[in-house]
């Protein structure tokens, strides 16, 4: 079920599985994050992803405003992994930085795809474009910089979706009002529920439309839900 769209000027788009399948992406540079660790810092050997991963949740439940930020929460747990491996905080805190940045260069090491990008640069013919993720790609080398006004990430104090913090901070940057911003995202809960909270129009990108019954039947519905990015051209165009 959907509401029905009202007019608007801008679109913003979820980054990570709506634009790109980001599944692999993420397995094979986490995959290449631990070789880098086990090459560069031998201590790290004996660790694997699950180790990382619990050192994570450990330092999240410490301090709540981390699950907030996708990078800030990898350097807090590389440096404090490090550190548990026994480097002391300085070597620890300069290594883990040297890390993160070679994760984020290994999680943005793909181009959108062409037809995606064809797609956009169509609706940039129209519409105002921005990117509002969770994520920390770098939009500029997988081929959206020229395309999206800016690309809003959590942290500093900026909370992720569903929160309505980046939604507000789009709208301000745009100068339009929060009705006037159309956000797409595969998300029910963070992408179609933050829209929602904001005041925004929402679009779901739900690939079971038409085949099997949505089953999100709490919270505010989307204005238009899409089986695919043609989809939604369609709809919008």
């Amino acid at each position: 079920m959907a509401i029905g769209l009202r007019p608007f000027k801008a679109i913003s788009f979820d980054l990570d599985d709506t634009l790109y399948d980001n599944r692999p992406i993420i397995m094979t540079a986490e995959r290449r994050l631990l070789s880098y660790l086990a090459e560069k810092h031998p201590v790290t050997q004996d660790w694997g992803l699950d180790d990382w991963q619990a050192l994570k949740r450990q330092l999240i439940q410490q301090a709540p405003m981390l699950a907030h930020d996708t990078s800030a929460a990898r350097l807090a747990t590389l440096e404090q992994g490090l550190m548990t491996l026994g480097y002391a905080r300085k070597v620890a805190a300069e290594a883990a930085q040297q890390a993160l940045a070679y994760f984020v260069e290994q999680r943005s090491d793909f181009r959108v795809p062409a037809e995606v990008l064809a797609l956009l640069t169509r609706l940039a013919e129209s519409y105002r474009l921005v990117g509002i993720t969770n994520g920390n790609v770098d939009a500029h080398r997988i081929g959206l910089g020229e395309l999206f006004e800016f690309v809003l990430h959590p942290g500093n104090g900026t909370r992720m979706k569903p929160y309505p913090d980046m939604f507000y901070q789009a709208c301000h940057r745009l100068d339009i009002d929060c009705d006037q911003l159309l956000h797409l995202g595969d998300s029910f809960k963070a992408d179609v529920q933050g829209a929602r909270r904001a005041g925004c129009q929402s679009a779901w990108l739900n690939p079971a439309v038409g085949r099997e019954p949505q089953k999100n039947a709490q919270g505010q519905l989307p204005h238009i839900t899409c089986s695919s990015l043609d989809v939604l051209l369609a709809l919008i165009d």
